[in-house]
């Protein structure tokens, strides 16, 4: 390799365009799942304060928001129930006229060329607000397969393209793959939160959803934030399992996981950018310290540039606008 003054890499800096021929990592609108939080009942609309921009909508309303989403080019969704009732086994759930199933017919008729994902867990279904059966005072890896095997057929039942269990109990990608085949969905796809930690960034969504747990905590399932190398068995046990999709859940401390996972396994890679951190870029954003479109389009990139093939974040609309706009430096 030739050393200055022969090489100089500013030469390809100089301009828009000799930085754009060599740019290395594209973002773009395609890379992008948004969000959606949905509840039972008509054109209801409520904003939840810990996620400025984001609110629990009703099925109607969750549509409109979805055909915004699709006009700006991002290509899916994924979806968050809240139910009426809760109960130890969160069996709304599973129920054919929950929220989320009802919104998945309703975007599958109104708007069949979007990619819909939901998420499987029962944490938003429980009074304990945990992810699974809970027996003598813990939770029951076991007892919880099976009704994670139903909540994802009946997801797949109303017209889900891709089911997302995000509940961390072992063995659960198996149980569900097992599930689907048998009720005649082979089609449908997983993509499995593999390397979700027991993270500090998840408040504000857990407000979204009323989710918090109402006693312990979930370290007893989701994993420790210090283990890479854990991360690492987690994909290629779900994987194994029959899991189309991993995922890397949060993103932002995580970025050496996802870099890894990328060097590791020849699959689809996605990175939940999640609740936590689309908070403090809001709420430095509102204090002016900080150039928020920007800054969001740099960490999108990031999480790209670090191996993610896709990723689930609450700027997607933000993000799919300014990318439509032109805003990304030149």
């Amino acid at each position: 390799m030739t050393r200055f003054p022969q090489t100089r890499l500013r030469r390809l800096r100089r301009t828009p365009a000799s930085r754009a021929l060599v740019r290395e990592t594209r973002l773009s609108a395609q890379r992008f799942i948004a969000p959606l939080f949905v509840k039972h009942g008509r054109n209801r609309r409520e904003e939840i304060a810990s996620l400025p921009g984001v609110a629990r909508l009703s099925p109607d309303l969750a549509v409109a928001e979805a055909r915004a989403f699709a006009a700006f080019g991002i290509p899916g969704v994924i979806l968050f129930g809240l139910p009426e009732k809760k109960d130890e086994t969160g069996s709304e759930a599973w129920d054919d006229a929950g929220a989320v199933q009802e919104t998945v017919r309703r975007l599958k008729k109104e708007l069949p060329d979007l990619w819909v994902v939901t998420d499987v867990c029962l944490d938003e279904y429980t009074p304990h607000s945990h992810c699974g059966v809970v027996v003598d005072g813990e939770v029951d890896n076991d007892a919880t397969l099976p009704l994670l095997a139903k909540v994802a057929v009946s997801l797949a039942r109303a017209g889900s393209d891709m089911v997302a269990p995000s509940d961390m109990m072992d063995g659960r990608v198996a149980a569900i793959r097992s599930g689907l085949d048998a009720a005649g969905f082979s089609a449908v796809s997983i993509l499995s939160y593999a390397a979700k930690s027991a993270s500090a960034f998840y408040g504000p969504f857990r407000e979204a959803v009323d989710s918090a747990p109402k006693f312990g905590d979930r370290r007893g399932y989701q994993m420790d934030p210090a283990n890479r190398r854990e991360a690492m068995r987690e994909i290629a046990l779900d994987l194994e399992e029959g899991a189309d999709v991993v995922m890397v859940k949060p993103a932002l401390a995580y970025l050496d996981v996802i870099r890894e996972a990328r060097a590791r396994f020849d699959a689809p890679i996605a990175a939940f950018n999640v609740s936590g951190e689309y908070a403090m870029v809001k709420a430095a954003a509102a204090n002016g310290w900080i150039d928020e479109k920007q800054i969001v389009l740099e960490i999108l990139t990031g999480i790209v540039r670090a191996g993610a093939d896709f990723v689930l974040t609450y700027h997607a609309k933000d993000a799919a606008r300014w990318l439509k706009e032109g805003s990304i430096p030149a």
